[in-house]
């Protein structure tokens, strides 16, 4: 049990560390999320806001906060242990609603791919993920990018419940599936009609 708490806590503390602004304040002397349409401390208002190695350093920062507090809860338990599945999703939560910015986080894309890959070397879900993406983006292309997120987090989801035999990851998946998308669904990004085409 404390083994548990310690990596649920450290995982929600790891996720409040927004990484977009401390690499906007050091790499460009500002807020990167200043002015932008959403104000969403991620990786891509880094890389559009901040530049090249502002983006890359927050999605690499963003990836690992996610990646490391399941990895190393890993190396000690069992994937079968139900508490896997509030570890993983700690992390998304933490970029969510930081205790370091007064509970205003992103939408914690790029964390929860990095808590997937802490499956490591069970990624299948992280896959299924990637998947949901480049499929809304290339096969059946949703637009604008908020609704095409949300029906991947979604589809992911679906998909990893009729998949995935480990049930501490199928809750685990919903819990990060469920929290990037109630961010979504309570943020006001979405301005832009939404559409669907083939190919």
């Amino acid at each position: 049990m404390a083994r548990t708490c310690f990596y649920l806590l450290a995982g929600y503390l790891s996720g409040s560390v927004l990484y977009a602004h401390i690499w906007g304040r050091l790499l460009c002397g500002r807020d990167v999320t200043a002015g932008t349409r959403d104000g969403n401390p991620g990786t891509a208002n880094a890389f559009m806001e901040g530049g090249f190695w502002c983006g890359m350093l927050t999605l690499l920062c963003d990836l690992t906060k996610g990646f490391l507090p399941v990895w190393l809860f890993l190396r000690q338990a069992d994937s079968a242990d139900i508490a896997l599945a509030f570890v993983l999703a700690a992390p998304v939560i933490g970029h969510i609603l930081p205790l370091f910015h007064h509970f205003h986080g992103g939408k914690g894309i790029a964390t929860s791919f990095g808590c997937l890959l802490g499956l490591y070397p069970a990624i299948a879900c992280a896959l299924i993920l990637a998947g949901c993406f480049i499929a809304f983006s290339t096969i059946l292309v949703i637009s604008p990018h908020y609704y095409r997120t949300l029906a991947a987090y979604l589809a992911a989801a679906a998909i990893t419940l009729l998949t995935v035999k480990i049930l501490a990851v199928r809750l685990g998946m919903l819990l990060v599936s469920g929290a990037v998308s109630v961010k979504l669904l309570t943020c006001d990004e979405k301005n832009e009609h939404f559409k669907v085409k083939l190919l």
